[in-house]
């Protein structure tokens, strides 16, 4: 009778065990998820903001001198591509850190 009792309290424990690892592991899940989404969420926000910013400021730079459209809109698309860049960065770097934890 003995024997059976420390036997049931093995495996209760051992479940115990196993149950706070699941737990541990999907929590751990959870935090990642939420982390990386919060680091693409306020990139994607700061990427909004910088590219409405360059069209702004490039539509009023051409409205004062038209003569310069050209030059102006090159320089424009050239920093709103260097700003997708750092989105899309962001992008990769969350989806990393998602998959590594």
């Amino acid at each position: 009778m003995h024997d059976m009792v420390t036997l049931l309290l093995n495996v209760a424990q051992q479940a115990d065990t196993t149950a706070l690892n699941s737990a541990q592991a999907v929590a751990k899940n959870a935090n990642s998820l939420l982390g990386a989404g919060l680091g693409l969420g306020l990139a994607v926000i700061g990427v909004g903001l910088g590219i409405g910013r360059i069209g702004g400021q490039a539509v009023e730079a051409i409205a004062r001198q038209p003569q310069a459209s050209g030059d102006i809109r090159g320089a424009m698309i050239l920093t709103a591509a260097l700003i997708e860049g750092v989105g899309l960065a962001a992008l990769v770097f969350a989806l990393l850190f998602k998959l590594i934890r």
